[in-house]
């Protein structure tokens, strides 16, 4: 039998509700959701002239971003773990000719 769980995350005062089908997933969502409540207070704070629509567009467009930077940084890291392996293998192919 599968585990699953519904859950409510409310984000902007509107309640989504979201089904989980692993447990790690429960707190992920929950964790997200206080993120995104957390900065739409402190756009709230900052920016008192503007509305609930522009901060979510602004936590939307913050999100994307650290999706960028972090599939970014991951593409770099797949590079360098692809070059440190070419090198591996240059160096073996250099020390089978060296003891020649």
């Amino acid at each position: 039998m599968s585990w699953k769980q519904s859950i409510k995350i409310i984000i902007a005062g509107r309640e989504y509700p979201f089904k989980i089908v692993k447990e790690e997933q429960e707190e992920r969502i929950r964790k997200a959701g206080r993120i995104i409540e957390d900065r739409l207070v402190e756009y709230k704070q900052r920016f008192s002239d503007r509305d609930m629509q522009d901060f979510l567009a602004l936590e939307a467009l913050r999100f994307a971003v650290k999706t960028i930077e972090l599939e970014a940084k991951a593409s770099s890291t797949e590079q360098a773990d692809k070059l440190k392996q070419l090198d591996e293998q240059l160096n073996t192919f250099l020390n089978q000719y060296a003891d020649c």
